[in-house]
């Protein structure tokens, strides 16, 4: 017979031991629970919670009159899941009603697979999901036949207006766009992005398992602020018809590029301002993808020579040293050897047209002339530099004009100062070879040398939110006196020039301008040595229309770039010449309703102003002038 296993002391001893390891226990438990109970909650709300920035309603853009919207912001549905709290099969099976529900195929279905394998709790597996996709995702939700998968609201920069061109929304330069982390780039998105962009909301948010956010879980720690809206000085007729214009021009001769801009020479308000082939700002991720470039604005990015029209500019410099006056009579012989011989400069035909006046070089636009006048400017030739450069930079060449968008640069302006000019330096410099700008700077110049010499500061937006923005104080470049003659040499040459008359004149208004026409150099040509393009040019444009004779009511800036011009029957010729495009978009501009102000009371006609002759004042009414 066995021998009994049981004993009294085992037991009491296996009770005391449990009793100890008990009291163990509790007394460990009571030790997290109530002595670092406090710490194991911070430290559990620390690994829960997360500070979110939410963005604010970014403030929408109008047109001038407030009515046309030209940006806003729409919530758009983002698609997200927590794939970690599936099975491969389950994983599997959703991502595959996913495509079905989205439309998806190929690459763009793969990838929406490969994201729902990931092994991360949270993953975004689509944006901008439209209106029936998410209905049809919400519904398969409710089902239960898409396990952790959700929707969520997700801001989005929507550029209603279409462009003048395929594939462009309207005015996409000028407003640039805002990227995914709502920042705004180029443009007026990028310079207003603080007050478009508002506040951001701070919160600090906890998160469950899957890292979604918990609904009512969020503590604010600092109050957002809704963005500001903007009301820009653009006509959205005026600036769809440019762009429209801008692309015929394009195609028509077969450029790199068209560009435009319409300004108030008084106030430095841009009416429209464009360049073809622009873009869509609701499609800037494909752009992005495939032509950066696009995104840059020839209008205020990216600087050119400009060739002829800075002829005014010398014009200017030699009136106010009293070298010239209107009815200075010059030889022009066609080319003028420079530096003892080793340069030279040439009309664009190659020939001279014997004596003729000052007034009509200009008209003409005799290069020859044009570096003779520059070379008499001072007693020396780095004399007449420093003059022409100083006339250059006050009329702001070579610095930014203050515009109030993106990306503004300077230009390209050398200093003879610091780099002594040669005669041949001085002679490309008369004619607008040998100095880059930008369009917009071109047309702030012209429009100081109309408006009675003074120099305003352009700007785009008009108001923010119900503030109108000050006009900046215009500083004086420029003799009033001397703006007539200005004017005057301006109009000359679309009345003197039949080439020009037949093709700038508007009937009815008062129109004047220069043209200009410059070489561009291919650094990669002869194999690095570089060499001149071949009947490859950039042409400019900068004029003005008034509704009445010595009152110009608008500056058009017009610039085609790397057009290529025909020879026929020994004459360059193009379908679309720059100074067709001028008037094209200075009538529609100046028969714009609603867009000028009224005329100004007509001053007292005085006897100087009827003596058309001298060149001096403004040209008498005729054809092309306002009656």
């Amino acid at each position: 017979m066995l021998g009994r296993t049981d004993s009294r002391g085992r037991l009491i001893f296996l009770l005391l031991a449990m009793i100890v390891v008990s009291a163990a226990l509790t007394l460990r438990l009571a030790y997290w629970q109530v002595v670092r109970g406090a710490d194991l909650s911070e430290e559990a709300v620390r690994q829960t919670t997360v500070r979110v920035e939410l963005p604010s309603r970014r403030g929408a853009i109008y047109d001038r009159t407030g009515t046309v919207v030209l940006a806003s912001s729409v919530d758009r549905d983002r698609l997200v899941a927590a794939p970690t709290r599936l099975s491969s099969k389950v994983r599997h099976d959703v991502a595959t009603r996913l495509n079905e529900i989205l439309g998806l195929d190929g690459e763009a279905a793969a990838a929406l697979i490969e994201r729902m394998a990931s092994d991360k709790p949270y993953v975004i597996l689509a944006r901008d999901v439209g209106p029936a996709s998410s209905e049809a995702i919400r519904a398969a939700i409710a089902k239960g036949t898409l396990p952790q998968v959700a929707l969520e609201p997700e801001p989005m920069r929507i550029y209603p207006q279409e462009g003048g061109g395929p594939d462009s929304t309207l005015a996409a330069h000028l407003l640039g766009f805002v990227n995914r982390e709502g920042m705004g780039q180029y443009g007026v998105e990028q310079r207003y992005q603080d007050v478009l962009g508002g506040a951001p909301t701070i919160v600090d948010a906890r998160r469950d398992i899957s890292s979604r956010l918990v609904p009512e879980s969020d503590s604010i720690l600092q109050q957002g602020m809704p963005g500001i809206d903007l009301r820009l000085t653009i006509d959205a007729g005026l600036q769809l018809a440019i762009e429209e214009e801008l692309l015929a021009t394009w195609i028509a001769d077969d450029a790199v590029s068209a560009s435009a801009v319409v300004l108030d020479p008084y106030t430095g308000e841009v009416y429209a301002e464009a360049t073809y082939p622009s873009y869509s700002g609701n499609d800037y991720r494909a752009i992005a993808a495939t032509d950066p470039g696009r995104f840059i604005d020839p209008v205020v990015s990216e600087v050119y020579e400009p060739g002829s029209v800075l002829k005014m500019l010398t014009a200017v410099a030699a009136l106010e040293q009293g070298t010239v006056t209107p009815s200075t009579v010059f030889t022009d012989t066609g080319s003028l050897s420079l530096d003892g011989g080793t340069a030279r400069v040439d009309n664009a035909d190659r020939k001279g047209m014997g004596k003729i006046e000052f007034r009509d070089a200009i008209a003409y636009s005799r290069n020859v002339v044009a570096a003779k006048v520059a070379l008499e400017l001072g007693a020396t030739t780095s004399e007449s530099s420093a003059i022409l450069h100083e006339t250059w930079t006050r009329f702001g060449l070579g610095q930014k004009s203050g515009i109030d968008v993106a990306g503004e640069v300077a230009g390209l302006v050398r200093d003879p100062t610091i780099t002594q000019w040669q005669e041949i330096d001085l002679a490309n410099g008369a004619f607008g070879q040998g100095v880059a700008v930008t369009p917009m700077q071109l047309a702030v110049a012209f429009a100081a040398m109309v408006n009675g010499g003074t120099l305003v500061q352009p700007h785009v937006v008009k108001a923010v939110g119900d503030t109108e923005v000050p006009i900046a104080p215009r500083r004086e470049v420029l003799d009033p006196a001397l703006s007539p003659t200005m004017l005057s040499l301006m109009n000359r040459v679309v009345t003197e020039v039949d080439f020009y008359r037949d093709r700038t004149l508007v009937p009815g208004y008062y129109v004047g301008g220069k043209t200009g026409t410059a070489q561009i150099w291919d650094a990669s040509a002869h194999e690095g040595r570089g060499a001149w393009k071949v009947n490859v040019f950039n042409y400019s444009f900068i004029g003005f229309i008034g509704r009445r004779a010595g009152h110009p009511d608008l500056i058009v800036a017009v610039r085609i770039h790397e057009a290529r011009q025909v020879i026929r029957q020994g004459r360059a010729e193009m379908p679309v010449f720059s100074f067709e495009l001028f008037r094209r978009i200075a009538t529609t501009a100046i028969q714009t309703p609603g867009l000028l102000p009224e005329l100004p009371p007509s001053p007292v006609p005085q006897a100087a102003d009827r003596q058309s002759s001298s060149g001096d004042g403004p040209s008498p009414v005729g054809a092309g002038d306002a009656p």
